[in-house]
C-alpha cells in the first residue's frame, strides 16, 4: 500500500507558513504510515539536513522568526509575538517537557540538539487546537523521529554523517554523529552531540563572563511496522556537567536526563488512529563551578514528566477530517536547597522550595478540517482541559531565628504557606477558527480567530521565600530581581486574530507577505513590586522583590517579509534578495507600562546565491533602540545596532565545507532579549547592572562527511 503527502506548496520555508497555511494543509496530509517508495513533503515544517547542523536548535529558530530571550548557551527561552517560557509549547518530538528549574535553566529546547532534529515546525499566536493546548504564545515542534525503511528482507546499513564545527569567538567545538540501519520492516537509528565553549568575548575584545558551557545529547531510536502500523520508540539521554547563566546569580552544575517515547500510528478502515507515551526524568543541580562567577549555595531539582496522547483521524467527506483527541499529563517535581556546611545562614535544615509538588491536564478536543469550495477553506476547533496543581508542606533552613536572634523571615513564610489550601484546578476552553480565502493562484488571504490559555506553573503559584536570597533564586527572566509565588493566580486567557495577505510572481520571480496579528491577554501573569533589596551601599546595586499577580494586557505586532530573484542564469547562478521587518508592542492595560522584554523593531536585508553546489549569503541586521522598558523589573535601555553575517557552503559529493563569519564589524551590541550581567556586576559593581553584550566577530568552520 502506498500513502502520499501532498503540500498546498511544492517548495516552502517554514518562515514562509502561516497558522491557517499549516492547519488547512492537515486535510491533505495527514500523519501515515512509511513505506519506502512514498513521496513525502513535509508540510508543517522544513526538513533538515541533519549533519550541517550543530549546536544547540536556537540558530534554526532564529531563522524562522522566533526571538530568545538570553540564558545558558544550550538554554535560552524561546519568544512567539512578545511572549516568553512557559506561554510557548515546545513539543519534543511530541513529547511536553517542563523546565524543572527556578531558573528555567533545562528548558525542553536543551534536549535536543540541532544535528538530531528532522523537521521542526513554528506556529506563533493561533494554533490548531490539535497541535497543543496550555499555552497562548503558539506552539514550537522539533522532531528527530523519522524513521527509513528499504526493500531488503534483512537489517542493511542505510546511512551515517559525522560533523565538525569550531567557533573562534568561544573556542567552542561541536560534534555530531549518526548511523542508521533498516530492513523491510525495522529501522534502528543513532544520533548523538557534544558542545564545548569558554566564554565568549563582545564587540570590544573584553571576555563576557560566565558563557562557558558543556554538553551532550544521545538519542536511540527504533521503529517496526507492518501494512497497517507502525510503532516507533526512541530513548534519550542528556548530560551537562556545567553551564554558565551570566543573567543568573546561580550556574548549572550538573543535569542528567533519562526519556522514553513510544509512538504508534494505525490505519483504520475509515481513518487513522496515532496514540503516543512519553516518560523523562530529569536530575538538574545548581551552584558554582567557575572563578567567573563564584559562590556556595547548592540547589537541587527532582522532577518527571509522564503523558500520553492518543488522536483519531476521520474522513468525514471527500474534503472534510474530523480529528478528535484525548491527552493526559502528569508533572511532578521536588526543588530542596541542601544545607551548607558550617553555615549560620544556609542550615542546618535542608531548604524545601517545593515538595511533592504535582501539575496534571486531563484535555479532550475535537477539530473539523474542511475545504469548502475552490476558493475557502477552513479550520475550527474546540480543546477543554482541566488543570490541577498541588504541593506538599515546605521548610526553610531554620525552624525560627536565624543569624543573631532574629526571626528568620523565611521560617514564618513557610509556616503562613504550609496553612494554606494548596490545591487549585482551572478549566481551560480553548477555541480557533482558521480560514484561508484563494483569491487567485498568486493571490490570497488568511484569517485566524483563537482563544488560548494557560494555567500557572507550579513556580509562579507556590515559590514561598521570603528573604532575599530566597527570592532571587525564582526567576527565569534574568532581571537580577526576586521574585514570590502567588497561590490565588487565575489562568491566562489570550483572545488573539491574526490576518495575512501573500501576493506572489506567476514564475516565482518575487513574493511578499504582511501579517499583523493582536492579542488581548486576561489575567496575564505578570509581577508587582513589594520590597527592594541593595547589593552595594550605592544605587546602581538596587533591585525589587515582586510577586506574580495577574493583570490584563495588550500586545500586537506585524510581520513584512518580500523576496525577489536578480538572477537565474550562468555563470552567477541563482540570486535572491529578501527582506524582512517585525514589529511588536506589549503593555499593561491597568498603568500601560511596557511588558518586559519586547523586541524594538528589527529588519533584515539578506543577498542568497546559489551557484551548482556552492551556497552564499551575506545578512545585514538592524535593531532600533530599546527604549520601551518595564519599570518595575528595572529592565535596562539598549542603543540600536547593526550586525553583518556572512555564509558559505560548498558540497562535494559525501563532504560539506562551510566557512561563516558572524558579526562581520566586530559591533559591540547590547542585546535588548538578553537581561543583566550578573556576572559582570559580581567582577565589577561599580557600574551596576548592565545588560548582557553579544558576541563578538567570529570565524566558524564546519566540515561534515555523509557515508
Amino acid at each position: 500500500m502506498k500513502f502520499m503527502q501532498l503540500s498546498l506548496f511544492k517548495s516552502v520555508r517554514l518562515s514562509a507558513i502561516s497558522p491557517i497555511t499549516i492547519a488547512i494543509s492537515a486535510l491533505y496530509s495527514p500523519l501515515l504510515l512509511a513505506t519506502e517508495d512514498m513521496d513525502v513533503i513535509e508540510v508543517h515544517g522544513e526538513q533538515l539536513n541533519k549533519s550541517a547542523y550543530l549546536g544547540s536548535a536556537e540558530q534554526l529558530l532564529k531563522e524562522q522568526g522566533v526571538d530568545f530571550s538570553a540564558a545558558g548557551g544550550m538554554s535560552s527561552l524561546p519568544i512567539l509575538n512578545g511572549l516568553m517560557g512557559d506561554r510557548v509549547k515546545v513539543l519534543v518530538d511530541g513529547a511536553d517537557i517542563t523546565a524543572a528549574c527556578a531558573n528555567h535553566m533545562n528548558p525542553p529546547l536543551s534536549y535536543i540538539s540541532a544535528n538530531q532534529i528532522h523537521s521542526l515546525n513554528v506556529v506563533a499566536g493561533i494554533s490548531p487546537v490539535s497541535a497543543a493546548g496550555d499555552n497562548i504564545a503558539g506552539v514550537i515542534s522539533v522532531n528527530s523521529i523519522a524513521a527509513q525503511f528499504n526493500s531488503a528482507p534483512s537489517l542493511q546499513w542505510q546511512s551515517g554523517y559525522l560533523s565538525g564545527q569550531y567557533r573562534s569567538i568561544n573556542q567552542g567545538k561541536s560534534l555530531g554523529l549518526g548511523a542508521s540501519v533498516a530492513s523491510e520492516n525495522i529501522s534502528i537509528s543513532y544520533q548523538g552531540a557534544y558542545d564545548d565553549a569558554n566564554s565568549y568575548q563582545d564587540g570590544n575584545g573584553d571576555k563576557v563572563f560566565d558563557t562557558l558551557y558543556r554538553a551532550q545529547n544521545h538519542a536511540l531510536s527504533a521503529a517496526f511496522r507492518d501494512d497497517k502500523q507502525q510503532l516507533a520508540l526512541k530513548l534519550s539521554h542528556q548530560t551537562i556537567p556545567f553551564q554558565g547563566f551570566p543573567n543568573q546569580y546561580m550556574d548549572m552544575t550538573d543535569n542528567q536526563s533519562l526519556g522514553l517515547t513510544a509512538q504508534y500510528v494505525r490505519q483504520l478502515d475509515n481513518g487513522e488512529f496515532e496514540g503516543q507515551a512519553n516518560w523523562h526524568h530529569v536530575k538538574h543541580e545548581m551552584g558554582f563551578f567557575s572563578d567567573e562567577k563564584i559562590g556556595m549555595m547548592p540547589m537541587n531539582t527532582d522532577a518527571k514528566d509522564i503523558s500520553y496522547q492518543l488522536e483519531w483521524r476521520l474522513p468525514l467527506a471527500p474534503q472534510q477530517l474530523l480529528r478528535l483527541g484525548q491527552e493526559y499529563y502528569h508533572y511532578q517535581l521536588d526543588d530542596y536547597w541542601p544545607a551548607v556546611a558550617g553555615s549560620m545562614m544556609m542550615g542546618p535544615n535542608a531548604f524545601v522550595n517545593i515538595n511533592d509538588g504535582t501539575r496534571q491536564r486531563l484535555a479532550v478536543f475535537a477539530e473539523l478540517e474542511q475545504q469548502i469550495n475552490s476558493r475557502w477553506q477552513v479550520s475550527s476547533g474546540v480543546r477543554v482541559e482541566y488543570v490541577t496543581t498541588n504541593t506538599g508542606e515546605v521548610q526553610g533552613y531554620t525552624d525560627g531565628m536565624s543569624m543573631g536572634g532574629m526571626m528568620d523571615v523565611n521560617a514564618a513564610a513557610a509556616q503562613v504557606f504550609n496553612n494554606l489550601e494548596r490545591k487549585k484546578s482551572d478549566t481551560l476552553v480553548d477555541a480557533s477558527v482558521l480560514a484561508r480565502y484563494q483569491m487567485n493562484p498568486d493571490e490570497q488571504f488568511e484569517l485566524g480567530l483563537a482563544r488560548k490559555n494557560r494555567a500557572p506553573n507550579l513556580y509562579e503559584r507556590y515559590s514561598w521565600g521570603r528573604s532575599t536570597m530566597a527570592t532571587t533564586m525564582i526567576g527565569w527572566y534574568g532581571d537580577g530581581n526576586g521574585y514570590v509565588g502567588n497561590p490565588q493566580l487565575e489562568a491566562e486567557t489570550a483572545y488573539t486574530v491574526s490576518g495575512s495577505y501573500i501576493k506572489s510572481a506567476q514564475d516565482d520571480g518575487w513574493q511578499f507577505k504582511l501579517n499583523l496579528w493582536y492579542s488581548k491577554v486576561s489575567d496575564y501573569i505578570d509581577a508587582d513590586v513589594i520590597s527592594t533589596f541593595t547589593r552595594t551601599s550605592t544605587e546602581a546595586g538596587s533591585r525589587n522583590i515582586l510577586q506574580f499577580n495577574n493583570v490584563d494586557a495588550s500586545l500586537y505586532g506585524s510581520r513584512f517579509e518580500a523576496s525577489i530573484r536578480l538572477t537565474d542564469s550562468d555563470p552567477l547562478g541563482q540570486i535572491h534578495v529578501k527582506a524582512q521587518l517585525n514589529t511588536t508592542h506589549g503593555e499593561r492595560d491597568d498603568n500601560d507600562q511596557p511588558l518586559y522584554q519586547i523586541k524594538p523593531l528589527q529588519t533584515e536585508l539578506a543577498i542568497q546565491q546559489r551557484v551548482g553546489k556552492w551556497q552564499n549569503s551575506l545578512v545585514w541586521q538592524w535593531v532600533a533602540e530599546k527604549d520601551r522598558v518595564d519599570k518595575q523589573r528595572l529592565e535596562n535601555m539598549t542603543d540600536s545596532y547593526h550586525l553583518l553575517n556572512f555564509n558559505s557552503e560548498l558540497s562535494l559529493e559525501s563532504w560539506k565545507l562551510s566557512l561563516s563569519v558572524s558579526n562581520l564589524l566586530d559591533e559591540y551590541y547590547q542585546m535588548p532579549l538578553g537581561g543583566i550581567s550578573i556576572a559582570q556586576y559580581k567582577q565589577d559593581t561599580s557600574q551596576g547592572f548592565q545588560q548582557l553584550a553579544g558576541e563578538g566577530r567570529s570565524f566558524n568552520f564546519g566540515l561534515s562527511y555523509q557515508f
